[in-house]
């Protein structure tokens, strides 16, 4: 069909394509991603698929890199399944990232207008490998922390960059680093390629107990704590006042550095806790948080705080592997964020992401009771759900094979096992209730009872 059609033309939708040609939906969908990584068509958000030209270029033989590279050294490190791209048509509830009707827009359009018009001023000089900094001087102030400096910050591409630069910096090949379980799978992968050996430690209440936290730091030697202490993802959860005091006294007495990632930050539903960074007055939090999500998905910036020599190792990491930031992002990002629409905005998102959340839990409650929801979230862009051990059929529920099946149905999640540095403890879903519709949850949680 692609071969016949004239550039520029649109396909039909994956389920006219299916039907058309008797074919199930995911093995259009594989077909249609193969398409697009030889260049024959192209997929555009919310538009659909189109031709791009009539005849694939011929594939290179790279069957010799398999002897070159030889083994994986830094063992499985895959990536999780929110990066999925997906039919425009398929309802997406296994993303990352908010729906962009929840995002800035308009401010950030006219921010990088501002920014080119402005064209003499050091958005378009290198900035300090550390970052511009009136960002930085902006994300110690946000967070009211009391004799922090700008220099205490660096600027990040990004969460992920930050995370990933934290672990090369304060851990080494074989090293050890304890994890909740279940985590973000991208620190699990971030540590993984770093070559550290995860502890998994499981959330009691929401989050590790000391005991099962000083265990861990004594019997692997670690000295590193990967942690969400609000609104975790995947689950939600928010650690308590004396959860967050104990941890801490925990990493006190070992000697530990905890990597707080603050992820949600603007993505309160219900008021939270001050991030643990706050209480820390000996250089043992290592604070991220990043705009990407909450300002725009085009403006990877992240800042990450620290004190003492481990935050000067940590900007040596990053500057090696991404040298800096875009001047221009960090210009943009701080135009949005000091003018008065952004708190604005950060209240709507609160509104917003209430209102999906409630409208999930009701259509969940009402189309699925067989679906469970151990600790409705507080906050973050996710619900986390659990599955019944058994289907109708009597055989033990595969989230992996759930979440195939209600791809096949239109419906992408992600399936709980990668969201576990170790054995899942039972049949999960995560299901992102701010980054679909509201008025297309019913008909998920038709799909997912179907693919159940």
């Amino acid at each position: 069909m692609a071969a016949a059609a004239q550039p520029g033309e649109k396909l039909p939708s994956t389920r006219a394509l299916a039907s058309r040609f008797g074919a199930g939906p995911v093995t259009v969908q594989r077909a249609l991603a193969q398409l697009v990584a030889e260049g024959v068509v192209e997929t555009r958000a919310g538009l659909g698929t189109f031709v791009r030209r009539r005849a694939a270029t011929p594939r290179a033989d790279v069957s010799w890199q398999t002897a070159a590279l030889g083994p994986e050294r830094s063992g499985p490190s895959p990536i999780g399944s929110s990066m999925r791209q997906v039919p425009h048509d398929t309802i997406a509830m296994h993303s990352g990232y908010p729906d962009a009707d929840l995002l800035p827009m308009r401010e950030v359009r006219s921010a990088f207008g501002r920014v080119v018009r402005r064209g003499h001023d050091d958005a378009f000089r290198r900035p300090p490998t550390a970052g511009v900094p009136e960002l930085r001087r902006w994300f110690v102030d946000d967070l009211g922390l009391d004799g922090w400096r700008d220099t205490d910050a660096v600027i990040a591409s990004g969460g992920q960059a930050a995370l990933a630069a934290t672990f090369r910096a304060l851990a080494g090949p074989g090293d050890a680093i304890v994890m909740e379980s279940p985590t973000y799978w991208g620190a699990i992968s971030a540590a993984r390629q770093a070559g550290l050996v995860i502890v998994p430690v499981p959330r009691t209440d929401g989050a590790p107990s000391a005991a099962d936290l000083d265990d861990a730091f004594a019997s692997s030697g670690a000295r590193l704590l990967y942690a969400q202490p609000t609104f975790a993802n995947p689950t939600g959860d928010v650690w308590s006042a004396q959860q967050r005091d104990d941890v801490l006294s925990v990493a006190r007495d070992r000697g530990a550095f905890v990597v707080e990632d603050d992820w949600a930050h603007d993505f309160a539903i219900e008021p939270g806790p001050k991030p643990l960074v706050c209480d820390d007055t000996g250089g043992h939090v290592v604070y991220i948080r990043s705009l990407t999500k909450s300002l725009s998905l085009t403006v990877r910036v992240a800042a990450l705080l620290a004190r003492g020599p481990a935050r000067s190792r940590i900007e040596n990491a990053l500057t090696v592997s991404d040298l800096y930031v875009a001047p221009v992002l960090q210009a943009v990002a701080l135009d949005v964020v000091t003018r008065a629409a952004w708190r604005t905005h950060v209240q709507r998102l609160h509104r917003e992401l209430r209102s999906r959340r409630d409208a999930l839990l009701t259509a969940l409650a009402v189309g699925a009771p067989m679906v469970e929801v151990p600790r409705p979230p507080r906050g973050g862009l996710n619900v986390w759900a659990s599955l019944p051990a058994f289907g109708a059929d009597g055989a033990p529920v595969d989230p992996d094979l759930v979440a195939a099946r209600a791809l096949a149905g239109g419906l992408s999640v992600s399936p709980g096992g990668e969201w576990f540095p170790a054995e899942p403890t039972g049949p999960f879903v995560r299901l992102n209730f701010a980054a679909a519709p509201p008025e297309r949850y019913d008909e998920a949680v038709a799909i997912l009872v179907a693919a159940l």
